[in-house]
């Protein structure tokens, strides 16, 4: 331990005073102002003669903080007798607390920023950087990052801030030294490493002096009540999550003939959805069902039976666990609710539970869960009867309702999903447990989680981070909540909020981050149908100027390049187009109709070595618009009839299906994502089009916006994993 933390703690001293606090800075290569610390006034006088003109003095001590308004700083001294003045109305003013005087050179500088260490309850040390001075927390332009920070992750904070002119040359002073500003973030994020017992670390202002010197002249070092080393949690191991979506007999505790109650829910979804495996209904009166025999105890079932879900009154459901043991049921469905989310009488029944489960070996999901779903084994177990197909992506949800209903999208828009959990109260089994459950499953290929809150922030941090390297996580937050601790020493801790502080994390370990449920469907067809993108360069292809105009706009506010079309690339289009298109990218394919027009100029784009990615618009989706046209004619002219209207439309739509396959093909043979936007869509279109035999699958939005910000994740996504 620090020597100077280590007195603190002897001292019982909460806050190393603020020479303290930079002596540490100093150690881990925090660029700090040259100080000394006096006691008289007399002494003030000699330092200032060394330390030259103007100079500033403050009041030292551990128990002095917010000395500005206290009036312990006093700053521009410019001579013997303006510093006698100051330290004795300093010396009056700290009364008993006061440890000494600290004097220093007046640093000044246009630019200030602020940097800090605080301790967040969910992921452990956590760094922040941002404009400083005294507009700190009424602008709020700060970011934040997860200890350990190395070099890579302290510029990519630095970059992110939206100041970027004060970070350049600014009103005739040179740009700041960035290296010194690196080296602050990252000894920051050293120092919470280094030390548990530290809570919060405040730096401001981080002072940017005309020659773009980089100079901490303020520093405090608060001291946490206890020692902040991350507490181990309870975890299921891996392989017992991989098992929990492929049951070989499930037994329905509180099985019901009453189409309104969840004991009829849950086990008709299951059989309707052609479950192959042993299904067997459980009630205490016995009898049938639906024409099959109902059990009155799981140990009246003959058969072997490791899966139960069920559906009974909370306060029967505990009574239930030495059956299972005995029947050696494991794992268990627990769609009830009246457990911890209705109150303390709750939580207490559930702590009952819990102990009983463990103690029996039976992991229960839940309670008040909506069920969850294995399409790979034609699984159906959730409130709402959807059954999609079997594909690539595990999606987990801690509301039930929206979790199916994006099921429900998920179906309709042909989305293959690997399986499928709403974890409920998540007693037992956490998000973090599925996370890494999911990270060894051979099936699935991206993970898309909807998350209101989570219960071990650094294990979800490590884990996703790691995961991300090879399979995409997708993420929808849900809930806004303000932080629950002030500030009462310093700045740092007062920018932070739990929203703030998980979407960094979310930033720095790679996630992609969805605003809405739809994005969330958006970014989870792409992400699970269509090729990365190797870079942010993306050719447009338009079939008129107007959406070019908007997409490019799009484009460049999230983050995507156009780059120059080349002379070669020109020339061979000028081949395919009148005289009169753009000449640029985006192409404006000035209305042609010509399909085959529209797959040669796609594929000049994407086997360019400068363009990543392609998006084209109208090209797809104009048979609501002829089909329109169609219908006027036959009301107008005896010559056309309905069956006129019905060929074209199907010979249109026979064109469409083959352009976009022609799309995927390109896909497969370049490796580079291809999207389109409908130019009218219908009841009938969908966003993934699929082919039989094809890596890839066609991707189709009814806007410009819905591409533009997908393939933006997806880029960003594609560097974050390169670099």
């Amino acid at each position: 331990m620090n020597e100077l933390i280590e007195n603190a703690r002897k001292q019982k001293i909460r806050t190393l005073n603020e020479a303290e606090s930079k002596k540490l800075l100093k150690e881990y290569g925090i660029p700090v102002v040259n100080e000394k610390v006096i006691k008289t006034p007399e002494e003030a006088k000699t330092e200032a003669e060394k330390l030259g003109y103007p100079v500033v003095i403050k009041g030292l001590g551990s128990r002095l903080t917010h000395k500005t308004e206290k009036g312990l700083v006093k700053i521009n001294l410019k001579n013997k007798e303006e510093i006698s003045s100051a330290a004795d109305q300093i010396i009056k003013a700290a009364g008993d607390d006061l440890e000494g005087l600290l004097i220093q050179p007046m640093v000044q500088g246009k630019r200030e920023f602020v940097a800090g260490l605080f301790h967040d309850e969910q992921f452990g040390p956590t760094v922040m950087f941002g404009l400083g001075g005294i507009f700190t927390e009424a602008i709020g332009d700060v970011v934040f990052r997860v200890a350990p920070v190395d070099e890579n992750e302290a510029r990519k904070m630095i970059e992110e801030l939206h100041a970027q002119k004060l970070l350049g040359a600014f009103r005739g002073e040179e740009s700041p030294d960035k290296e010194s500003l690196i080296k602050t973030i990252t000894g920051l994020s050293q120092i919470g490493m280094d030390f548990t017992e530290i809570s919060e670390i405040d730096i401001n202002p981080l002072m940017v002096t005309a020659d773009g010197s980089v100079t901490a002249v303020d520093g405090l070092v608060v001291l946490g009540e206890e020692d902040f080393s991350e507490k181990t949690t309870e975890f299921i191991p891996p392989d017992e999550i991989i098992n929990l979506f492929s049951p070989k007999s499930i037994a329905f505790i509180g099985a019901s003939d009453d189409i309104s109650k969840w004991g009829h829910v849950m086990y008709s979804g299951v059989i309707a959805g052609k479950y192959e495996g042993g299904v067997h209904l459980v009630n205490p009166r016995g009898g049938e069902i639906s024409g099959r025999k109902v059990y009155k105890s799981v140990l009246d079932i003959p058969d072997p039976v490791d899966f139960a879900v069920v559906t009974v009154p909370a306060n029967k459901v505990i009574e239930l666990i030495p059956e299972f043991g005995k029947k050696g049921i494991k794992y268990v469905v627990l769609v009830t609710s009246g457990f911890g989310e209705i109150g303390e009488e709750g939580r207490e029944l559930e702590k009952e539970l819990l102990k009983k489960a463990r103690d029996a070996g039976i992991l229960i999901i839940g309670p008040n869960t909506m069920g969850m779903c294995n399409p790979h084994l034609s699984f159906y177990c959730t409130g709402f009867h959807v059954r999609p197909d079997p594909g690539g992506i595990s999606l987990l949800a801690q509301s039930g309702n929206l979790g199916t209903q994006l099921l429900a999208f998920a179906t309709q828009e042909d989305i293959g999903i690997r399986a499928f959990c709403g974890s409920g109260n998540e007693s037992m089994i956490k998000i973090e447990d599925y996370i890494e459950g999911f990270e060894l499953d051979n099936l699935t290929q991206t993970i898309v989680l909807y998350i209101e809150s989570i219960k071990s922030g650094r294990r979800f941090f490590d884990s996703v981070k790691r995961i991300n390297k090879k399979n995409p996580v997708i993420i929808l937050k849900g809930g806004r909540t303000p932080a629950g601790s002030d500030a009462a020493a310093s700045h740092t801790g007062a920018m932070a909020s739990d929203t703030n502080v998980f979407m960094s994390a979310c930033k720095q370990a790679g996630i992609i981050q969805a605003k809405n449920p739809m994005d969330l469907l958006d970014l989870s067809a792409a992400f699970s149908t269509l090729p990365l993108p190797k870079g942010n360069r993306v050719g447009l292809v338009t079939l008129g100027g107007g959406w070019g105009v908007v997409a490019s706009d799009l484009c460049e506010e999230n983050g995507l390049v156009l780059p120059t079309l080349t002379d070669e690339i020109v020339s061979e289009i000028d081949q395919l187009l009148p005289p009169f298109w753009s000449r640029a990218n985006p192409v404006d394919i000035v209305g042609e109709i010509n399909t085959e027009v529209y797959r040669k100029i796609i594929e000049y784009l994407v086997q360019w070595e400068e363009c990543d990615a392609v998006i084209h618009m109208g090209i797809i989706g104009r048979v609501k618009m002829i089909k329109g046209m169609l219908e006027s004619t036959i009301a107008i002219n005896e010559n056309y009839d309905e069956s006129f209207v019905n060929r074209t439309t199907e010979y249109l739509e026979n064109v469409e299906k083959r352009t976009i396959e022609q799309t995927v093909e390109l896909m497969e043979k370049y490796k580079k994502p291809i999207i389109g936007v409908y130019l009218l869509s219908d009841e009938n279109k969908r966003m993934v089009t699929c082919f039989d035999g094809s890596e890839y699958k066609g991707v189709n939005f009814t806007t410009p916006e819905r591409a533009v910000k997908v393939l933006a994740k997806m880029a960003q996504y594609s560097t974050w994993r390169q670099g």
